[in-house]
């Protein structure tokens, strides 16, 4: 999709900021600054580099500070805030349109002069390129000067200390310990070192450090004279190279080109879901395998969010190498029947602390199957499978286990292992242990994805069936509640098992359920009624005594709202699915969907263009929070595109 914005959208520098891009390079490595061409936040910037995949990312340049010299004046054209009072650089005055189809691209026009920027990225390289196009059409010659505000820092680091240097020599870039090659047709100069006290409003208003330091060395000018047209390119790379940036521009945008025509789901929304889903995919060097990153520009990889984001991300738009890649690293690490919910880091372990993520490998094996009909990889990952639903019942670490009820419980003192698992000094906002209701729905859905797979592999289906007819009756008898018509969020004898909370509509939306149509339907329902939003599900009802409406401040009244009434977007595609189902007996079910799904055109033009955000305010969601590119939120939406076309095909 090709989303403009024009001088109307951008009136202002707030308004300009609103809007950011991502180019990400499937190391980790990424470019991201706002459609103004500012930093607002310190882990932005227009070269992260991931010099370990995919998680070691350093900020190498944040920003550029861009003037163009004419003859009676300068003008600026990249725009930032100042933290020391200094004026700011406001070229966003001069900005007459931002565009974004998958490759970010600026146009200015000052004193007859026109001026086009675009920035590529390489692909499984940490080389970027900024390409300029000169149009000058006054009577004098006129010079861009473009200087590279360096942070050399991790992405986030608000450098506040003076107390590096950084220096340029022969198109080579030195600080510390890092090195950094800047190559460019246009002229390249040493300059002294000077520092910038930048301001990052974004950041302040969730108690994060309002201001960071960037430092400057060198310079690259281009002059061009009257009535000609020069283009010149800026490339910034970890390792000596031979690239053009030309090339990458075109590599870049054929990348996007293939990626779209590669999904197989027809609908232009869900194509363009597909390239944003590629922006997840990424290599991890530790494990020598691809992996999901779950956010941009926050977060790293987690099991968790791996096996909600990979059928759609993986699944819905074809590429199921990468799926099968991705779920063997999961099953070489599994470990007392868990996956890792954070891979290991240089020497470290990993983390196994989520309860959910070995259940959802095994809905992720049978979602694998069912496109692929790969039953030799089935063989291949059935025996971790029977190792996982053996640890459940047995007990294993974190507090998870069967109960003589079949049921499964999790987490307990500080330990919390669903999703919703807040811990903030102690204090646990959303407390889930017990019994939680996705979790045992998650659980069912295991067991009987085993008994459809033994038969396959000449295994007997027959203790999965008994434990899943237990599971099924245990779960209407304590879940069901059928004077109010919904189900429990967790069984823990606490006031908190009758929250009206979005985690139920997975007992709807999985592949095997246990209630029957009339109770799925009051489910559904009642979570239309209490948390649907055109942007997500609100992760509590509204009319609950500990709802929070708003999302920011400080990182304590952040967490106390996270998981408390915050909208999520993901969770959006299991009801959109669960509605399907229940009301799918007509075509006006599947319309339903489609109208509610023209919500997600002005969310992919707002916070990040081209992507969906982690989460949205529970009370009048309208501006993306969290993270700004999420990838369960991007592989959620692109399963409902998929069910649409199935449904259409029955």
């Amino acid at each position: 999709m090709n989303y403009f914005y024009g001088k109307q959208d951008m009136p202002t520098l707030r308004r300009a900021e609103e809007v950011s891009f991502l180019l990400t390079n499937g190391l980790g490595g990424y470019a991201s600054l706002t459609a103004a061409f500012s930093a607002p936040r310190t882990d932005q910037g227009l070269l992260v580099a991931a010099l370990k995949a995919p998680n070691l990312r350093i900020n190498m340049v944040h920003r550029l500070s861009e003037i163009l010299r004419l003859d009676d004046r300068d003008e600026y054209l990249s725009t930032q805030a100042f933290a020391d009072g200094r004026s700011a650089e406001d070229g966003y005055r001069n900005l007459t349109g931002f565009t974004w189809d998958g490759t970010p691209t600026w146009v200015y026009h000052a004193g007859g002069v026109r001026v086009e920027r675009r920035v590529a990225l390489a692909w499984e390289d940490n080389t970027l390129a900024v390409l300029y196009t000169l149009e000058n059409h006054s009577h004098k010659s006129c010079t861009l000067e473009v200087v590279p505000q360096l942070k050399f820092a991790p992405k986030e680091e608000a450098v506040q200390r003076l107390d590096r240097s950084f220096s340029y020599h022969q198109g080579k870039i030195t600080s510390a310990s890092y090195t950094m090659y800047m190559t460019t047709d246009g002229k390249a100069e040493k300059r002294p070192m000077r520092w910038q006290l930048l301001a990052y409003p974004e950041d302040e208003k969730d108690g994060r450090p309002e201001r960071g330091l960037a430092a400057s060395c060198c310079a690259v000018t281009k002059t061009v004279g009257p009535g000609r047209s020069q283009r010149f390119q800026i490339l910034f790379s970890m390792e000596e190279t031979g690239l053009v940036g030309w090339e990458l521009l075109e590599n870049q945008r054929r990348r996007v080109d293939d990626l779209a025509k590669a999904c197989p789901l027809t609908d232009p929304t869900a194509k363009a879901l597909a390239v944003a889903a590629d922006a997840y995919i990424a290599r991890r060097d530790s494990t020598g395998a691809k992996t999901i990153l779950a956010g941009y520009p926050i977060f790293s990889d987690w099991g968790r969010d791996t096996m909600i984001a990979l059928p759609g991300c993986c699944l819905a738009t074809g590429r199921y190498e990468d799926a099968r890649e991705i779920l063997r690293t999961f099953l070489a690490y599994e470990k007392d029947g868990l996956v890792p919910n954070l891979f290991p880091e240089g020497d470290q372990a990993p983390m196994y602390n989520t309860v959910d993520a070995a259940l959802l490998l095994i809905d992720c094996v049978w979602q694998y199957y069912r496109c692929t009909g790969d039953l030799a990889f089935v063989e291949e990952a059935f025996p971790v499978m029977e190792r996982i639903i053996a640890a459940y019942k047995k007990g294993t670490h974190h507090h998870i286990g069967m109960d003589a009820d079949g049921l499964i419980y999790a987490g307990a003192g500080l330990d919390q292992v669903t999703w919703m698992d807040v811990c903030i000094d102690g204090v646990l906002p959303t407390p889930r242990h017990g019994k939680p209701v996705e979790v045992n729905a998650y659980w069912y859905n295991a067991l009987r994805i085993m008994a459809e797979l033994a038969p396959m592999l000449g295994k007997s289906p027959a203790s999965y069936k008994a434990l899943a007819g237990k599971v099924k009756k245990s779960f209407v008898q304590r879940f069901y509640m059928p004077d109010k018509g919904y189900l429990k969020d967790v069984i823990s004898g606490t006031e908190a098992d009758e929250q009206i909370r979005c985690n139920q509509i997975w007992a709807v939306s999985m592949a095997f359920t246990m209630l029957t149509p009339k109770q799925e339907k009051e489910v559904v329902d009642t979570v239309c009624r209490h948390l649907y939003t055109p942007c997500g599900l609100r992760t509590l009802s509204p009319e609950d005594k500990e709802y929070h409406g708003f999302y920011g401040g400080p990182q304590v009244e952040r967490d106390m709202a996270y998981h408390q009434g915050t909208v999520w977007v993901f969770p959006l595609g299991a009801y959109y699915r669960a509605w399907l189902k229940v009301y799918g007996g007509s075509g006006e079910a599947a319309q339903r969907v489609r109208e509610q799904l023209k919500a997600l055109e002005p969310m992919l033009r707002e916070g990040c263009a081209g992507q969906l955000p982690e989460i949205y305010d529970g009370d009048y969601p309208s501006a993306g929070k969290g993270s700004f590119a999420q990838a369960w939120s991007v592989g959620e939406l692109l399963r409902v595109y998929e069910a649409l076309e199935d449904f259409q095909r029955q």
